[in-house]
């Protein structure tokens, strides 16, 4: 029923003439208890479902990202390697509350994840970033609405120049190519390709062993981030 009613807004948008970019906007919860657009997967899925894909695109709150469970930047990574972001709305939340507190961003690291997956993606287009913030109840000088918003712009701002350095100088994304190199090439390119079966895995099996076990290095990656924050 949702998606006939979305086909209508298309055929009056295009009726008329009309060149916006339809947006949806993922919650988890709120006004409801539970809602379909959960989060960027389940969006995703709703909309390419319904052949909707064509003519939306996500409006992602990291608030209710961390709602869903996920991490801040998660959803909007997700919906970037879809190419299906089309704006954000920078809010973030308290994560130990269980509702949309709307907060003006402020956490460095994480707006630095977020905006290297826009910069992945080649920038937010038609869209961009909306803050559609709250000061905290505490804050009650007239002044304290500037501070936030001069503040959570310039988080984003400093984490657009950290990610542009990340990738500039290459070594994070270097070792990413590495960790996943056994894909680029030999049986796991065809893996990647799609060319292979089960029985040709239990062959590769059953000729060269087990693989040789690796280390993931998550402590490294998480070092080398740090070293750019």
């Amino acid at each position: 029923h949702m998606a006939k009613v979305f086909k209508m807004a298309i055929q009056y948008k295009e009726k008329n003439g009309m060149k916006c970019q339809f947006l949806i906007e993922p919650k988890p919860r709120e006004p409801c208890k539970h809602q379909y657009d959960y989060d960027a997967q389940t969006t995703i899925a709703f909309l390419k479902t319904y052949g909707l894909d064509e003519h939306f695109k996500l409006n992602i709150e990291p608030n209710h990202t961390t709602l869903a469970g996920h991490d801040f930047e998660h959803d909007i990574m997700i919906a970037s390697q879809y190419n299906m972001l089309g704006s954000v709305d920078s809010n973030t939340g308290d994560p130990l509350l269980g509702w949309d507190t709307d907060q003006f961003p402020m956490d460095i690291k994480k707006a630095t994840l977020a905006m290297g997956a826009i910069i992945d993606m080649g920038g937010l287009n038609p869209g961009g970033l909306n803050f559609d913030c709250k000061v905290r109840r505490e804050s009650t000088d007239d002044a304290d609405l500037f501070i936030g918003h001069i503040g959570a712009m310039d988080t984003f701002a400093r984490g657009l120049r950290i990610a542009a350095k990340i990738r500039e100088d290459g070594v994070l994304p270097g070792m990413v190519k590495e960790r996943y190199a056994s894909f680029d090439d030999g049986f796991g390119k065809k893996v990647e390709e799609g060319t292979v079966t089960l029985e040709d895995c239990e062959e590769y099996v059953k000729k060269n062993g087990e693989p040789e076990q690796r280390s993931g290095k998550q402590e490294l990656f998480e070092m080398v981030l740090n070293r750019y924050v």
